[in-house]
């Protein structure tokens, strides 16, 4: 089987964009729908790259804060300015009143306290990234160390409403914040090469 000069040229000259795996998802800037597909509502790819400025995100290696795995009730969304409104985070939806919710990855607590009305828990993964919570009711103290798994707390009623019950989950690296579903998903865009043209012989 012969590959043309020029197809064996573009091949060669791009050996990483065939290791990138080419996972199936709506085109960029699309929305996915309930019923659409693992994600759940209203996560807008064009939302993957956090506040501007934020460095790049690690392939998904976390585990989700809440089992089952939930559906998202509302998708991060960062403005384009720190003053400026918009969603910090994304809103997961809890099975029921008072789920267990989990460390997404291992850290320290170094923060568990009530911030405006609603009982925040914060955890600290190193390498400058923190998860907060809420609103998630807990009986630990910061400085506690937790292991990916751990039961944090349990989620309140109150964020999104009387029902369903949800869960805020907020990530930051540094000062910026970052799309958490990055951490359990891989946001990544699809990468489609070009089909392979055989000749004679």
């Amino acid at each position: 089987m012969k590959i043309p000069i020029g197809l064996a040229a573009l091949l060669l000259a791009l050996p990483t964009v065939l290791t990138v795996p080419v996972p199936q998802r709506p085109a960029p800037e699309a929305f996915v729908t309930a019923g659409s597909g693992p994600a759940g509502p209203e996560i807008s790819m064009s939302s993957v790259r956090g506040s501007p400025g934020a460095p790049a995100v690690p392939a998904p290696t976390w585990a989700w804060p809440l089992s089952p795995r939930p559906a998202v009730l509302r998708g991060f969304d960062p403005p384009a300015k720190p003053w400026l409104s918009g969603h910090r985070g994304v809103d997961i939806e809890a099975a029921y009143d008072g789920a267990p919710m989990f460390s997404p990855e291992a850290g320290t607590v170094s923060f568990v306290g009530v911030v405006v009305d609603r009982p925040v828990i914060t955890i600290d993964h190193g390498n400058g990234l923190r998860s907060s919570f809420e609103p998630v009711a807990s009986a630990l103290t910061a400085g506690t160390a937790v292991a990916k798994g751990d039961i944090l707390g349990r989620v309140q009623i109150g964020h999104c409403g009387p029902a369903p019950p949800c869960l805020h989950w907020g990530v930051r690296r540094g000062e910026d914040y970052v799309n958490p579903l990055a951490f359990v998903m891989d946001l990544r865009p699809s990468v489609l090469l070009p089909p392979l043209v055989t000749g004679p012989g």
